[in-house]
């Protein structure tokens, strides 16, 4: 049973990841012609496009997009629940899978971010996953910045970034009790 409900969790997280990258990904307008760009969209757009038809985005929102998200997220929960034996209310697993979508996001933030930092170590700015994680991060990682500049050439936003988005996280866990 433990094994299951890993499995499920597992590629359900994988795939909701994917999709909220999306979304990321369209928020910050990113180079859509990185090969990380051409994964996600391919790995969405036969679901995507579709709903594109039926929800029309808001402004530069993505709509269709979040539904997806939103959708993945509930199916998640539906399915864990059902593996565990237990009944769920549709209102409930409608709210939890909003704060899933949300939790989800910060830890994608966190591992774009973690990422982003090994990176900056190892490649030099030369990879094209750089790139867009540099288009990725920089519209928070800047304003940090200008509050707290690098410190004899040390970059501290990104720790400082981290630590948000950690008490975020638990903010989120503490005020839903979440799992």
């Amino acid at each position: 049973m433990n094994a299951t409900v890993f499995l499920v969790d597992t590629l359900f997280s994988l795939y909701l990841m994917v999709v909220i990258l999306r979304l990321w990904l369209q928020a910050v307008r990113a180079d859509f012609y990185n090969p990380l760009s051409q994964f996600v969209v391919k790995a969405t757009h036969p679901i995507v496009g579709p709903l594109r038809r039926v929800i029309p985005s808001i402004g530069r929102f993505d709509t269709a997009t979040f539904v997806l998200a939103v959708a993945v997220a509930a199916l998640k929960l539906v399915s864990l629940i059902a593996i565990s034996g237990g009944s769920f209310n549709p209102l409930s697993i409608s709210i939890l899978a909003v704060i899933t979508v949300v939790k989800e996001l910060l830890s994608l933030m966190f591992w774009v971010l973690l990422l982003r930092a090994i990176l900056s170590w190892v490649s030099q700015g030369q990879s094209p996953v750089d790139y867009v994680l540099y288009q990725l991060t920089e519209p928070f990682l800047a304003p940090i910045r200008r509050v707290i500049p690098p410190l004899g050439g040390l970059d501290l936003s990104v720790l400082i970034a981290i630590i948000a988005l950690q008490f975020l996280q638990l903010l989120l866990q503490d005020t839903f009790r979440l799992y």
